[in-house]
């Protein structure tokens, strides 16, 4: 073998390695690409599955904004309805005011009245007549006393006397004192 022999058979060598690296690169090419299409397949199946969930949410999302849309113009008739109910409620109230200014005084006068007559008829006969419940009066200041105890006022003075004057005296006279004059009160 002579040197040119040998250098062809280096280089045959040399091409075989070379041949057989590109198949391994090769061969790992072909796999990360079908990993790839695998994976890409994959993500548009997600995707589209992602897209059809995203479509139904936003068909429900459009059916409740028509059914609040609805629902809002039901309430914009609604307010309007009561606006003019409250216009003819007002109209009936000054109705209703009248009415009762006409017939109210007239009917409360015959009452008075009727009463005051069937009381004076009863006083005569000497038959019972029932009392006209009417509410004691509370001073100013008084909170509340217990039945059988004076009430105090915020004073401290005692619920029938106020500053030498008796409560129920007449013209407010002092206590003890002739004509209903107050002492050094001059005329």
């Amino acid at each position: 073998m002579n040197t040119g022999q040998l250098a062809a058979l280096i280089a045959a060598g040399f091409w075989a390695v070379l041949v057989c690296a590109a198949v391994y690169v090769l061969i790992r090419l072909a796999r990360l690409i079908s990993a790839a299409t695998a994976m890409v397949t994959a993500y548009r199946a997600d995707s589209q599955a992602l897209l059809e969930r995203a479509q139904a949410t936003l068909d429900r999302t459009s059916e409740q904004l028509a059914r609040t849309d609805a629902i809002t113009t039901s309430m914009d008739q609604v307010t309007a309805n009561m606006a003019d109910l409250s216009g003819h409620v007002s109209d009936l109230a000054g109705l209703a005011g009248g009415i009762s200014a006409a017939f109210g005084t007239p009917l409360l006068k015959l009452s008075a009245t009727a009463f005051g007559i069937r009381r004076a008829v009863a006083i005569r006969r000497s038959a019972p007549v029932p009392a006209v419940p009417v509410a004691p009066a509370v001073p100013a200041g008084v909170r509340g006393a217990l039945p059988g105890r004076e009430a105090r006022s915020r004073t401290g003075q005692r619920d029938g006397y106020r500053g030498g004057q008796r409560a129920g005296s007449p013209g407010g006279q002092q206590a003890g004192s002739p004509g209903g004059q107050r002492e050094g009160a001059s005329r």
